[in-house]
């Protein structure tokens, strides 16, 4: 078998995540690693990480499909590696209209433990095309905004 490498990691990731696995998933992740989500909610311990994406890939995941794209992996010492990937969700359970494409990067930061890499935080971004940064109007809904337009 061929040794797992940073640039698996993402791959590893959506693998749990199609196959519904938050075992899986989390045991990528060190004890004590950090996950902030896309709303910034902030899971501070694997135990913690896979209850949350358990209770996610039962409710409002498990009809989804992650897929990777781009993976750029900055490489800091011998030891730890930050990793970027691009992904794709498409399925996710809708409220009441059908649910779209969604983009997303997620960044892990990942650190060899003696014969493999687990990941110490990561972090998921929305891609929001068109815009720049958010904006929170008077009433406390957040909107995308791109600044050039105005």
């Amino acid at each position: 078998m061929q040794a797992i490498t940073p640039t698996d990691i993402p791959k590893l990731f959506a693998q749990a995540w199609n196959d519904n696995r938050a075992d899986q998933l989390a045991s990528l992740f060190e004890e004590d690693a950090d996950f902030i989500n896309v709303v910034g909610i902030w899971w501070q311990n694997r135990e913690d990480i896979f209850n949350a994406h358990d209770y996610g890939l039962k409710v409002i995941f498990q009809d989804a499909t992650l897929r990777v794209g781009k993976v750029k992996v900055k490489t800091l010492n011998a030891d730890i590696a930050i990793v970027h990937a691009r992904m794709q969700l498409t399925g996710q359970t809708s409220l009441k209209d059908k649910a779209g494409i969604r983009k997303n990067i997620l960044t892990f930061v990942v650190r060899w433990h003696m014969d493999h890499w687990l990941c110490v935080s990561a972090q998921n971004t929305d891609i929001v095309i068109g815009a720049e940064t958010n904006f929170r109007d008077a009433t406390g809904l957040l909107h995308p905004v791109d600044y050039r337009k105005h």
